[in-house]
C-alpha cells in the first residue's frame, strides 16, 4: 500500500515474552522519585539518547506536539530554582489547603528545591497547544496532553532503565519556565524532570503503592 512500509516484528516465544515482561516489571518496581541529587556529570550524549526515546512516543495524528528543553547551564538552572521556589513558597504558605499539605507530609516535601541547581540536567517538557505555520497561522494539534503525557512516560522509563534517576516536578504555576526558556506563545510548560545520579545516602519516603490488583478490573 502506498505510503506504508512493512513492520518488522521480532517474534518471541511465550516464555521469552513472560520473562521479558517479568524482568521489566521488577526493574520498574524499583523506580523511585529522587529529591536528593548528586552533582556528578552526565554526558550530553546520554541525554540525547534518552530524549530520542521520548521523541519516538506515539502522538495524535503523529503531530509530536512537544518540545524538550535540556538545561545544563548553571545560570539558567539558578534562574529556574529561584522562580520555582517563589511559586512554591506561596503554595506552601496559603495556596494549598490543609488537606493537600497533610497529603504531602509523608513525602517530606517543602517549598525549597535545591535539586533544581544540583542535578546536572533539567529537562523541561513543553506541550504545543497548536502549531504556528510559515505565515503565522494556527494549525491544529490533536490529543495534546495525552500525547505529551505518553512522551513523558517514555522519558521517565528510559531514565530509569539507563541507570539514572529523576523526579516529576510541577511547580504551579509554571509560566516562568516559558519566560526563562524563551518559548513561543503556542508552547506551555508541562513537566520538569531533573536528571542525574542520586546523592550518596539519598533517602526516599517509606510509602507503599496500591497493588495492580487494587487498580485493575478484569472482564
Amino acid at each position: 500500500m502506498e505510503g506504508f512500509i512493512q513492520y518488522t516484528f521480532n517474534q518471541k516465544s511465550e516464555a521469552e515474552i513472560e520473562n521479558a515482561a517479568r524482568t521489566f516489571a521488577n526493574s520498574m518496581a524499583n523506580r523511585r522519585s529522587i529529591r536528593d541529587f548528586s552533582d556528578r556529570a552526565v554526558p550530553k550524549e546520554t541525554i540525547e539518547l534518552l530524549l530520542n526515546v521520548a521523541n519516538n512516543a506515539p502522538s495524535g495524528a503523529n503531530k509530536q506536539p512537544w518540545t524538550f528543553c535540556a538545561v545544563q547551564s548553571g545560570e539558567i538552572k539558578k534562574q529556574i530554582r529561584t522562580a520555582a521556589q517563589l511559586e512554591e513558597y506561596q503554595n506552601y504558605h496559603g495556596r494549598m489547603g490543609e488537606e493537600w499539605l497533610q497529603d504531602l507530609e509523608p513525602l517530606g516535601t517543602t517549598w525549597q528545591k535545591p535539586f533544581l541547581e544540583i542535578a546536572p540536567w533539567l529537562v523541561i517538557i513543553f506541550k504545543k497547544v497548536y502549531e504556528i505555520g510559515s505565515e503565522g497561522e494556527k494549525n491544529k494539534n490533536y490529543y495534546v496532553s495525552e500525547s505529551v503525557g505518553i512522551a513523558a512516560g517514555f522519558l521517565i522509563t528510559a531514565i530509569h532503565q539507563a541507570g539514572l534517576v529523576t523526579l516529576t516536578h510541577t511547580p504551579s504555576p509554571m509560566n516562568f519556565l516559558q519566560s526563562i526558556l524563551q518559548r513561543p506563545v503556542n508552547e506551555k510548560p508541562f513537566l520538569l524532570l531533573p536528571v542525574g545520579y542520586p546523592a550518596d545516602g539519598a533517602l526516599v519516603p517509606d510509602i507503599q503503592k496500591k497493588t495492580a490488583d487494587q487498580n485493575t478490573i478484569w472482564f
